[in-house]
């Protein structure tokens, strides 16, 4: 991240898609790496599930690999990120030249709000917003706890809301530096069309994910024995 950051400094002070042309080079070393260094292949099914024009896409949350690889299927997107992010080096000066979306978590309905004007900002301009429903990271299998903040924006963007399946935790753990091989897959789920009740949207959310998530789990698992 470092190097590839360094050398396209100079995309800051072009158009946004510049520096995504220099973001998605470096997710893309980083899956070579990820296949190559670490034996982890990583597939991205049911591209065909995703609808034309703006999106809310939900994905489930393992991994940091889970924040990379949506570069390499979605346009134009726009992350939904905690603030604190902004800070760091090299990485807060893309995610700000990018137009992503900080949220000061303690900031309860202020920050609402200000997610919500500027996601639909976003949206006007033809850009998909990526929320993590799960806030945080959770470990394969992992009993976890779906926040509000999908279920506000799925309301007021009024647009499909797309659930991402996935099974990364397995071979990139959310915490430590140790890489495993095995099969990374990325399972993009039927859009959820807008207009549910919110008590609907979030079952219908959590039990599509959850369900698909089990199964992408189960087969990375079983792959990973046979490397045995």
């Amino acid at each position: 991240m470092i190097a590839v950051g360094i050398i396209f400094l100079p995309s800051l002070l072009m158009p946004r898609h510049v520096a995504f042309f220099g973001i998605r080079g470096w997710v893309r070393m980083t899956k070579w790496g990820m296949r190559v260094i670490c034996g982890a292949t990583t597939e991205i099914r049911g591209l065909d599930q995703m609808p034309d024009g703006p999106l809310l896409i939900a994905p489930k949350h393992q991994s940091m690999y889970d924040t990379l690889l949506p570069f390499l299927f979605v346009k134009d997107p726009c992350f939904v990120l905690k603030k604190e992010l902004m800070y760091y080096p090299i990485f807060g000066l893309y995610a700000a030249k990018t137009g992503m979306i900080a949220l000061d978590r303690s900031g309860a309905t202020k920050a609402l709000k200000q997610m919500n004007i500027r996601a639909k900002k976003a949206v006007a301009e033809g850009r998909s917003i990526i929320l993590y429903p799960e806030g945080t990271r959770y470990a394969p299998g992992a009993e976890t706890d779906y926040k509000p903040g999908i279920a506000f924006l799925y309301k007021e963007l009024g647009i499909p809301c797309v659930p991402v399946a996935l099974n990364t935790g397995l071979c990139w753990p959310a915490r430590g530096v140790m890489r495993s091989p095995g099969e990374i897959v990325f399972d993009i789920l039927p859009a959820i069309e807008p207009g549910l009740p919110r008590k609907a949207f979030m079952q219908t959310l959590e039990s599509q994910m959850e369900a698909a998530s089990a199964v992408l789990t189960e087969e990375g698992r079983r792959a990973q024995e046979a490397l045995v």
